[in-house]
C-alpha cells in the first residue's frame, strides 16, 4: 500500500513505518497510509528559517504577489485532479468547488491585495509620521518587517485545499515561509496540492514544506520568531496554546476553533416574504454543504416564537428533497462525512443534544443513500432538532456534521442574549428586511462574533452566504471560536510581521522607509522632476514654483466657469459675516488648479498621467491679493513589476506670501521607467 509523503528540508520523504490507514469516506476502501516517522522536525524548521526566509525576504511585496498570482493560475489548470481526490473525502462537486476554487481564489485575492495595497518594497510603513518634537527634527514612524521564523500551520480535515492556502497566502506575501501539517483524514488531498505547488517551480525553495502525519516534537523546536496557526477543536487549541515552547518563547499563536454559529430570523420575515424563504434555504444549505463539516455552519437557528413551527415545516420539506450518497452520482446533493470515526463523533454529540431536544427531520441512525453502502461509507442523515433555548446543551455542544437546532426567541434582546450564549463564534447572520432590527442585532452580536452577515432580498443574489469566509474579511472569532483572526486582507499579512516604532530625524526615517519625510533634505536641480524617468527620479527630488497672485477676477471667473457660486466666493457681505473667512475667498480647487499650473512641465515626457489626489486639506483661506508658491517633492517611487511604468507619490505644499500652508496633499502620477 502506498504511503503519503512529506516534503521537508528540500526533498520528498517517504516514511519507513507502516503508518495508519486512511479510508475513502464513500466506500470505506483503504486509500493510503500516513506517518511522519523519520522526519527531523528541527531540521525542517531550520530549513525554512535558513533557506526559505532569506529567499522570500529578498523579494518585494509586489514580486511575492506576482508569484502568488502565477501559482494560482498553475493550480487552476490542475483543479480536476484535486476534485477527484476531494470526492474521496465525501465531498460533492459543489463542496469541492468551495474548497479547491475557494483556495485558489485566496491566492488570487492576496496577489491583488499585495499589488494594490502594499509597496514594491520589503518594508511596510504603518500609519503616518508622528511628530515628536517642536522643531520637527525628531519624528517617529511605525514599520512592519517579516518575522525571521516559520509559520507552522496545523489544519483541520474539512478543507484540505482551502485550509492550507488561506494560511499560506498571507504568510508568503509577508515574506515568511510555511510548514503545513494537515489533518490526517484528508491529508492525501493536501499532499497532492503541495506536490503541484512544488512541481510548479515557481516558489523559492524552503517557502513551503509539508508534514504528513503526526506533528511529533515539531512544537518543541519553535523559536520566538516562529508562528503557529491552528484550525480545529477548542480542546486541541488549548493544548497547543499551552505548549511549553509556545509559552516560553511568546510564539504568536492564532486559533480558529469550535463555533456554535447562529442565524437569526427577523420578526418581519413571516411566511410569504423573501426573507423567510432565504432563511430556510440558507439553513438547509449550511446543514448539507460539506455534510455540515464547516466551522462556519449554522448550529443554532433562532426564530421568533410565532414562526417556529412554520420554519420547522419549511426546512423539513426542503431537507426531504436532499439526495444523499456517492458524490459521483449527479443527483447527489450531500455526500459522506470525512470518515466513520467522524460519524460516530457526530452521533455522540447528537445524543447529548437529544437529551433536551426533539427531532424535526432526519435520523441519527438511519439514512437512505444513492450508489453507496450507508454503513461502509460515512453517511449520516441531516438532522434538524427543536429545543427549548433555556437548556445549556444547544449552546455548548457542537455536532460537527449536518446538524442544527431550532430555538424560539421573544424580542431582539432575547435573540442577542441567546446568540451570546455560544460564548464566541466565527459568524452569525440575521435575515431581515427591517434595517432597525438588523442594526440592533448586528451591534449586539458584534462583540461575540468575528463576522456578521445581514441577508435580505436586496443582497441575496450576490451574497456569498453565511458560511463563506472571504480573503478581504477577517475569519476568526472571540472566546470559544479561538480568539484569533485570519485573512482580513492586509491584516492577515501583518500578523506575520513585526511592527516596530522607529525614532530619528526625518532624514534617517526617510532612508529606513524609502519615503521622503517632511523635514528631510530636498534636492533641487536644473532638470525638472517631470523630465526624469522613473529610473532617474530619486526620492526627495523637488521643484519649487511661484509665486502666482490670486485676483478677484480669478475668483469670479472660476465661479462662473465651474458653476460653484457658493456665497463665500461671490457675495462679499455674506462672506464677511462668516466668522471663518471674514471676506470673499478663493475656491480651494482654484488653489489646487493654480498649483498644478505652477509645478507642471507641459511638454511630452516620462510623466504619463496624473491619476489622483489624496489627503487633500485646505489649511488657510486664500484671499484675493494673496500670492501662492508650491513645493512639489517626490515622496515615494513604486515601480510596477509587470508594466513599463510605475507610480510616483508627490508631496505638494502650497503656501501664501506669509509662508503659511494654504493646502497640503499628495499627487499621484504614472511615470515611464525609461
Amino acid at each position: 500500500m502506498a504511503k503519503l509523503r512529506s516534503y521537508v528540508s528540500g526533498r520528498w520523504h517517504t516514511p519507513d513505518a507502516e503508518g495508519a490507514p486512511l479510508h475513502d469516506a464513500v466506500t470505506g476502501e483503504e486509500i493510503t497510509r500516513i506517518s511522519s516517522a523519520g522526519i527531523d522536525m528541527a531540521a525542517a524548521l531550520d530549513h525554512g528559517r535558513r533557506v526559505g526566509g532569506p529567499a522570500l525576504r529578498e523579494l518585494t511585496f509586489h514580486q511575492r504577489a506576482a508569484l502568488l498570482k502565477a501559482l494560482a493560475s498553475h493550480l487552476r489548470e490542475h483543479r480536476d485532479e484535486l476534485y477527484a481526490l476531494s470526492a474521496r473525502t465525501g465531498a460533492t462537486r459543489t463542496d469541492s468547488l468551495v474548497d479547491v476554487d475557494g483556495g485558489i481564489g485566496v491566492l488570487f485575492g492576496y496577489a491583488s491585495k499585495g499589488k494594490r495595497e502594499l509597496p514594491n518594497d520589503t518594508v511596510h510603513v504603518d500609519g503616518a509620521v508622528e511628530p515628536l518634537s517642536r522643531g520637527g527634527t525628531f519624528v517617529g514612524q511605525h514599520v512592519c518587517t517579516p518575522l525571521r521564523g516559520v509559520a507552522v500551520q496545523i489544519n483541520a480535515f474539512n478543507f484540505p485545499v482551502w485550509g492550507p492556502l488561506e494560511k499560506f497566502a498571507p504568510a508568503f506575501l509577508a515574506g515568511v515561509p510555511s510548514l503545513v501539517k494537515p489533518a490526517s483524514q484528508t491529508a492525501y488531498v493536501t499532499e497532492r496540492l503541495v506536490e503541484l505547488v512544488i512541481g510548479s517551480g515557481l516558489l523559492p525553495e524552503g517557502s513551503l514544506q509539508l508534514v504528513s502525519g503526526s506533528a511529533g516534537d515539531l512544537l518543541d523546536h519553535l523559536t520566538p520568531q516562529d508562528l503557529v496557526g491552528f484550525t480545529g477543536s477548542a480542546s486541541t487549541a488549548q493544548l497547543l496554546r499551552t505548549h511549553p515552547a509556545v509559552i516560553r518563547h511568546g510564539v504568536r499563536f492564532n486559533a480558529e476553533a469550535d463555533s456554535l454559529n447562529c442565524s437569526i430570523l427577523g420578526p418581519d420575515a413571516v411566511e410569504g416574504t423573501p426573507e423567510f424563504d432565504l432563511f430556510v434555504k440558507q439553513l438547509v444549505a449550511e446543514m448539507t454543504a460539506k455534510a455540515g463539516q464547516k466551522c462556519t455552519a449554522i448550529r443554532r437557528a433562532l426564530v421568533p416564537s410565532n414562526l417556529l413551527d412554520a420554519v420547522a415545516e419549511a426546512a423539513s420539506a426542503r431537507l426531504a428533497k436532499v439526495v444523499i450518497g456517492n458524490p459521483a452520482n449527479e443527483t447527489v446533493r450531500m455526500g459522506a462525512l470525512a470518515g466513520l470515526e467522524q460519524r460516530e463523533e457526530v452521533r455522540r454529540s447528537l445524543k447529548a443534544l437529544l437529551e433536551v431536544g426533539e427531532v424535526v427531520h432526519g435520523s441519527p441512525d438511519r439514512v437512505d443513500v444513492v450508489d453507496a453502502d450507508a454503513e461502509r461509507g460515512a453517511f449520516l442523515s441531516p438532522v434538524l432538532l427543536k429545543a427549548d433555548p433555556d437548556h445549556a446543551q444547544p449552546h455548548e455542544v457542537e455536532a460537527f456534521g449536518p446538524v442544527s437546532t431550532l430555538m424560539a426567541y421573544d424580542g431582539v434582546e432575547h435573540a442577542v442574549e441567546l446568540a451570546a450564549r455560544g460564548s464566541g463564534s466565527l459568524v452569525g447572520s440575521v435575515v431581515t428586511h427591517d434595517a432597525d432590527f438588523a442594526r440592533q442585532v448586528v451591534l449586539g452580536l458584534a462583540p461575540w462574533h468575528g463576522r456578521v452577515l445581514v441577508l435580505d432580498r436586496d443582497d441575496a443574489k450576490e451574497s456569498t452566504g453565511h458560511g463563506s469566509p472571504l480573503p478581504a474579511l477577517v475569519h476568526g472569532g472571540p472566546g470559544r471560536a479561538g480568539g484569533g483572526e485570519e485573512l482580513g486582507g492586509i491584516r492577515g499579512v501583518l500578523h506575520h510581521m513585526q511592527r516596530t516604532a522607529v525614532q530619528g530625524s526625518p532624514r534617517v526615517l526617510g532612508a529606513v522607509t524609502g519615503r521622503w519625510v517632511a523635514g528631510a533634505p530636498r534636492t533641487e536641480s536644473d532638470v525638472h522632476p517631470f523630465r526624469k524617468s522613473l529610473r532617474e527620479l530619486k526620492v526627495g527630488d523637488t521643484v519649487v514654483a511661484g509665486p502666482r497672485a490670486v485676483t478677484l477676477a480669478d475668483v469670479e471667473h472660476f465661479a462662473e466657469f465651474t458653476g460653484d457660486t457658493f456665497y463665500a466666493h461671490t457675495d462679499e457681505e455674506a462672506a464677511a459675516a462668516n466668522p471663518f473667512f471674514g471676506g470673499r475667498v478663493a475656491h480651494g480647487y482654484l488653489v489646487v488648479s493654480f498649483a498644478a499650473g505652477l509645478f507642471v512641465s507641459p511638454e511630452p515626457g516620462p510623466v504619463l498621467a496624473n491619476y489622483g489626489l489624496e489627503n487633500l486639506r485646505f489649511l488657510t483661506p486664500t484671499f484675493p491679493g494673496d500670492e501662492l508658491t508650491v513645493t512639489l517633492t517626490a515622496k515615494q517611487i513604486t515601480p510596477r513589476e509587470d508594466q513599463d511604468y510605475g507610480e510616483v507619490r508627490w508631496d505638494a505644499d502650497v503656501v501664501n506670501q506669509k509662508g503659511e500652508s494654504v493646502a497640503k496633499y499628495d499627487v499621484l502620477t504614472l511615470v515611464a521607467k525609461r
